[in-house]
Protein backbone atom coordinates (compact mmCIF):
# COMPACT_ATOMS: atom_id res chain seq x y z
CA UNK A 1 0.00 0.00 0.00
CA UNK A 2 1.06 3.51 -0.78
CA UNK A 3 1.13 6.16 1.89
CA UNK A 4 0.08 9.37 0.59
CA UNK A 5 1.56 12.47 2.15
CA UNK A 6 1.04 15.80 2.39
CA UNK A 7 1.60 16.99 -0.90
CA UNK A 8 -0.09 14.67 -2.79
CA UNK A 9 -3.53 15.32 -1.07
CA UNK A 10 -3.79 18.49 -2.12
CA UNK A 11 -6.58 19.55 -4.45
CA UNK A 12 -6.53 21.46 -7.25
CA UNK A 13 -9.53 24.21 -6.68
CA UNK A 14 -11.19 25.20 -10.25
CA UNK A 15 -11.49 29.32 -10.42
CA UNK A 16 -9.32 32.29 -11.68
CA UNK A 17 -6.41 33.77 -9.59
CA UNK A 18 -6.51 37.32 -8.84
CA UNK A 19 -3.16 38.10 -11.57
CA UNK A 20 -5.56 35.79 -14.11
CA UNK A 21 -8.47 38.16 -13.36
CA UNK A 22 -6.37 41.50 -13.53
CA UNK A 23 -4.94 40.39 -16.66
CA UNK A 24 -8.38 39.94 -17.88
CA UNK A 25 -9.49 43.31 -16.69
CA UNK A 26 -6.58 45.01 -18.19
CA UNK A 27 -7.31 43.57 -21.46
CA UNK A 28 -10.38 45.00 -21.48
CA UNK A 29 -9.58 48.78 -20.68
CA UNK A 30 -7.06 48.23 -23.14
CA UNK A 31 -9.85 47.19 -25.70
CA UNK A 32 -12.19 49.71 -24.51
CA UNK A 33 -9.57 52.79 -24.49
CA UNK A 34 -8.82 51.30 -28.19
CA UNK A 35 -12.39 51.85 -29.32
CA UNK A 36 -12.66 55.37 -27.65
CA UNK A 37 -9.83 56.48 -29.68
CA UNK A 38 -11.00 55.62 -32.69
CA UNK A 39 -14.67 56.68 -32.18
CA UNK A 40 -12.58 60.59 -31.50
CA UNK A 41 -10.65 59.67 -34.78
CA UNK A 42 -14.62 58.85 -36.75
CA UNK A 43 -15.62 62.29 -34.93
CA UNK A 44 -12.75 64.53 -36.53
CA UNK A 45 -13.02 62.78 -39.65
CA UNK A 46 -17.04 63.48 -39.64
CA UNK A 47 -16.60 66.73 -38.35
CA UNK A 48 -14.00 67.16 -41.42
CA UNK A 49 -16.07 66.56 -43.98
CA UNK A 50 -19.37 68.44 -42.90
CA UNK A 51 -17.27 71.20 -42.51
CA UNK A 52 -15.72 70.79 -46.16
CA UNK A 53 -19.15 70.63 -47.97
CA UNK A 54 -20.35 73.80 -46.06
CA UNK A 55 -17.39 75.24 -47.31
CA UNK A 56 -18.47 73.56 -50.93
CA UNK A 57 -22.16 74.56 -50.42
CA UNK A 58 -21.30 78.10 -50.18
CA UNK A 59 -19.07 78.14 -53.20
CA UNK A 60 -21.68 76.79 -55.33
CA UNK A 61 -24.20 79.76 -53.46
CA UNK A 62 -21.55 82.26 -54.82
CA UNK A 63 -21.26 80.75 -58.14
CA UNK A 64 -25.23 80.79 -58.41
CA UNK A 65 -25.55 84.02 -57.30
CA UNK A 66 -22.93 84.73 -59.30
CA UNK A 67 -24.58 83.92 -62.63
CA UNK A 68 -27.58 84.95 -61.80
CA UNK A 69 -26.51 88.87 -61.80
CA UNK A 70 -23.77 88.37 -64.69
CA UNK A 71 -21.29 89.07 -62.31
CA UNK A 72 -17.89 88.06 -63.35
CA UNK A 73 -15.01 86.33 -60.73
CA UNK A 74 -13.10 89.00 -59.66
CA UNK A 75 -16.13 91.86 -59.65
CA UNK A 76 -16.95 93.50 -56.35
CA UNK A 77 -20.73 93.48 -56.24
CA UNK A 78 -20.09 96.35 -53.31
CA UNK A 79 -18.90 99.15 -56.02
CA UNK A 80 -22.47 98.10 -58.06
CA UNK A 81 -25.15 100.03 -57.93
CA UNK A 82 -26.96 99.64 -56.03
CA UNK A 83 -23.81 97.84 -53.86
CA UNK A 84 -24.70 94.09 -52.86
CA UNK A 85 -23.34 92.55 -50.31
CA UNK A 86 -23.08 89.17 -51.14
CA UNK A 87 -23.03 87.58 -47.94
CA UNK A 88 -26.28 88.65 -46.98
CA UNK A 89 -27.61 87.70 -50.20
CA UNK A 90 -26.18 84.13 -49.92
CA UNK A 91 -27.61 83.16 -46.42
CA UNK A 92 -30.75 83.35 -44.76
CA UNK A 93 -35.02 82.05 -45.77
CA UNK A 94 -35.46 81.95 -49.41
CA UNK A 95 -32.37 82.30 -50.18
CA UNK A 96 -28.62 80.16 -51.67
CA UNK A 97 -28.08 78.77 -48.01
CA UNK A 98 -30.90 78.47 -45.80
CA UNK A 99 -29.04 79.68 -42.23
CA UNK A 100 -25.37 81.24 -41.86
CA UNK A 101 -22.97 77.63 -41.87
CA UNK A 102 -21.72 76.69 -38.51
CA UNK A 103 -18.53 74.04 -38.42
CA UNK A 104 -19.29 70.93 -36.43
CA UNK A 105 -15.71 70.93 -35.44
CA UNK A 106 -16.46 74.20 -33.73
CA UNK A 107 -14.05 76.67 -36.25
CA UNK A 108 -15.04 79.83 -37.28
CA UNK A 109 -15.54 80.96 -40.84
CA UNK A 110 -14.81 83.80 -42.73
CA UNK A 111 -15.77 85.04 -45.61
CA UNK A 112 -14.32 86.94 -48.61
CA UNK A 113 -15.64 90.79 -49.22
CA UNK A 114 -18.06 91.64 -51.56
CA UNK A 115 -15.88 90.46 -54.51
CA UNK A 116 -16.80 87.55 -56.56
CA UNK A 117 -13.74 85.00 -55.93
CA UNK A 118 -12.03 83.57 -59.26
CA UNK A 119 -12.41 79.96 -60.09
CA UNK A 120 -9.94 78.40 -58.13
CA UNK A 121 -10.49 81.01 -54.47
CA UNK A 122 -12.55 80.09 -51.77
CA UNK A 123 -15.04 82.71 -50.93
CA UNK A 124 -15.13 81.01 -47.57
CA UNK A 125 -12.70 79.36 -45.06
CA UNK A 126 -12.44 77.84 -41.74
CA UNK A 127 -10.21 79.22 -38.81
CA UNK A 128 -9.64 75.25 -38.20
CA UNK A 129 -8.11 74.65 -42.24
CA UNK A 130 -4.30 74.52 -41.06
CA UNK A 131 -4.79 72.60 -37.43
CA UNK A 132 -7.30 69.36 -38.53
CA UNK A 133 -7.23 70.01 -42.40
CA UNK A 134 -10.87 71.78 -42.55
CA UNK A 135 -10.51 72.73 -46.66
CA UNK A 136 -11.21 71.00 -49.47
CA UNK A 137 -8.39 68.94 -51.15
CA UNK A 138 -9.30 69.54 -54.54
CA UNK A 139 -11.19 73.09 -55.00
CA UNK A 140 -9.45 74.48 -58.20
CA UNK A 141 -12.39 73.68 -60.26
CA UNK A 142 -14.72 75.37 -58.07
Amino acid sequence: MKLRTRSTLRRRHSGVTLIELSVIILVLFAFISMTFIGAKAWKRGADRSACVLNIRHMQLAVRGFANSRRLDPGENAGLLSPPISVQSELIGPGKYLPGAPLCPGGGLYSFMDNTIPPIGTLYMTCSLAESNGHVPDEYSQW
